[in-house]
């Protein structure tokens, strides 16, 4: 009987100990914004006027601040599909929303980013916008999919709005906004008891158009302090036309705001939608500082791509210029006290090497000991969070297609020698980024760029082999799940 009772205490002993060991594993906090560039990081060659992130800008001075990361497409879709598959869109075939997710024989055989963290023995939580699209239901232990706020009974508020192009004051209190509500959920989280870690992830809709939110985000932007972004008249006439047609959709959009003299209210409106959102991302990062979780919780913050607001004519995203592919990413490691983990760099570390969200996949797996896979597009960022001068090659890659022809891929790289874009037709656009940060001269025909042309043409990976369709009755299965 009493060996019984000893096996029986060792036994609990060791339940008790994997428990405990369970629970120091590292959480993880996502955060995902919709449609926001980098005008948070202060970046003058995008825009030098006032911009409200404290939120965003607290974290970033918290960790290490990615301030070169680059979407790996510069639509929803793909990109959050490429970011939590760990498949790039030339790897997939899956260049554009229009495109057919389930048709993809690399996307039917990978495992999401949740997936990974359900098999290591997390809790997987998601509210909101974080995949669009692609995702395997399965993985989650508990989903609640985003949904936009209704449109104000009046709306379109602008005389050029039009669907999604409109903005102004929400008709809704700010506590029945679903941003708001997705920051309830995911606080409501933080303050639980959790027997496991947990994968915690939170997307906001915004500052995806339309952009309505109450007046008083519109009032920290007095019209007249406004400014709009340097833009380039004719800025078009030097790119390729298959550039330009990815610009028709948009260009009247811009012709129609700067005839009605509407610009800096149209900036007025992202920059309110910006702190909006902002707002709802420092809630959840002070309850998670005021939680038991905040020195075991690896945050990360991303945006899915940038956004336009009529530089290259343009409007939105779905460019393979800076403004559209240029993204947020931040990544926290904290130990107790909140202070950088051992060995990691210093809080408020700046890496300015060129990364890709398609690194976030396999650096969480570094960070929280998943298992490793040989099957990941991207590169552990470990490195560069321990030391963001490490030897890195550094190179971002970033896929779209023409909604006309969606399975052919387009593709730019961007590095510290500057960018290049490759279109399915051999035309060329080719930035010195050193000396021409706004894009507006394509150099491509000159002479005195003939080395770099060939460097930049070199980095660029195989696009030319698309995806294998899945068999008809694979597709059907998929789609039901």
């Amino acid at each position: 009987m009493m060996k019984t009772t000893a096996l029986f205490a060792v036994c609990l002993l060791f339940v008790a100990t994997v428990s405990h060991a369970a629970q120091q594993r590292m959480n993880v906090l996502f955060l995902v914004a919709d449609d926001l560039n980098s005008w948070p990081l202060g970046d003058q060659h995008r825009y030098s006027g006032k911009v409200i992130a404290p939120n965003i800008q607290k974290l970033a001075a918290s960790g290490v601040n990615f301030t070169r990361a680059y979407a790996p497409s510069p639509v929803c879709s793909p990109s959050r599909t490429a970011f939590f598959s760990g498949v790039s869109p030339w790897r997939s075939g899956h260049y554009h929303n229009a495109l057919q997710v389930n048709e993809s024989e690399p996307l039917h055989k990978a495992l999401s980013l949740a997936g990974a963290f359900k098999q290591a023995g997390y809790t997987t939580i998601g509210y909101g916008k974080i995949t669009h699209g692609w995702d395997q239901k399965q993985h989650w232990d508990r989903k609640v999919g985003h949904k936009r706020d209704p449109d104000p009974p009046n709306a379109p508020l602008t005389s050029v709005g039009r669907g999604e192009q409109d903005w102004g004051p929400i008709h809704l209190p700010e506590s029945q906004m679903n941003g708001t509500q997705l920051a309830n959920m995911t606080i409501a989280q933080l303050r639980k008891q959790h027997d496991r870690p947990f994968f915690l992830a939170c997307g906001f809709f915004n500052p995806h158009m339309p952009w309505y939110v109450p007046q008083k985000y519109f009032d920290l932007f007095p019209l007249d302090d406004v400014k709009t972004p340097a833009l380039k008249a004719n800025d078009l006439a030097d790119v390729p036309p298959l550039g330009v047609a990815l610009t028709a959709g948009k260009s009247k959009f811009v012709r129609a705001v700067m005839d009605a003299g509407l610009h800096a209210e149209a900036v007025r409106a992202y920059l309110a939608t910006t702190a909006y959102v902002d707002t709802q991302v420092g809630r959840v990062l002070d309850a998670l500082d005021n939680s038991p979780y905040r020195d075991n919780t690896i945050v990360v913050f991303l945006s899915d791509h940038g956004f336009h607001l009529g530089e290259k004519n343009h409007w939105q995203k779905a460019t393979l210029w800076e403004e559209a592919t240029h993204c947020l990413l931040m990544f926290r490691v904290p130990a107790p006290g909140l202070t950088p983990a051992p060995g990691f760099a210093p809080a408020g570390t700046v890496c300015k090497r060129f990364v890709s969200l398609q690194d976030i996949y396999p650096t969480l797996a570094a960070l929280c000991n998943l298992k490793t896979r040989d099957d990941l597009d991207g590169r552990s960022l470990l490195p560069l969070l321990k030391d963001p001068k490490a030897p890195w090659p550094s190179t971002a890659l970033t896929g779209l297609s023409d909604k006309a022809n969606p399975k052919v891929g387009y593709i730019t790289v961007r590095n510290e020698l500057g960018r290049y874009i490759r279109y399915d037709t051999g035309q060329e656009e080719l930035y010195d980024d050193a000396t021409d940060p706004r894009e507006w001269t394509n150099v491509v025909n000159d002479p005195a760029y003939s080395e770099l042309l060939a460097r930049m043409r070199a980095a660029l990976p195989d696009t030319s082999k698309l995806a294998t369709p899945l068999p008809a009755v694979e597709r059907r299965r998929r789609a039901k799940d």
